[in-house]
């Protein structure tokens, strides 16, 4: 009984770590985080919020992919670099992160809380 036990509770724990990386194919990570990142050159900062907001304060050396050009874009982003991709709030990053994981990207980090979060240095 006790082995039974074991092997099913080793089982449910691959099996969830499993369903999770398969539902969410990225990493959410924290403002602190993403700025370790950044400072280690571990990451392309990815913005795909709007023009306007983009041009209101950014992170340094961000590229600008507004998410309703994404898809179309695609192509112009290599699919072995480590991406960190922000946007106002982490709704929009999120989504971006979803549709660059459904496109065989595979090293993506979303920045929860997005720049309202940001406590750091930003540039115009």
């Amino acid at each position: 009984m006790k082995r039974s036990m074991q092997f099913l509770i080793i089982f449910l724990v691959v099996i969830l770590s499993a369903c999770g990386a398969i539902i969410e194919g990225y990493r959410n990570v924290s403002t602190e985080e993403a700025k370790q990142q950044i400072e280690k050159d571990e990451v392309v900062v990815l913005d795909v919020r709007t023009t306007e907001e983009y041009q209101q304060g950014h992170i340094p050396n961000a590229i600008l992919v507004p998410l309703d050009e994404l898809e179309s874009r695609l192509n112009e982003l290599d699919k072995e670099e480590t991406y960190l991709v922000v946007c106002r709030s982490g709704n929009r990053s999120a989504q971006a992160s979803e549709i660059l994981t459904s496109n065989s990207f595979t090293n993506i980090y979303n920045m929860t809380g997005g720049m309202n979060n940001w406590g750091y240095e930003i540039e115009n």
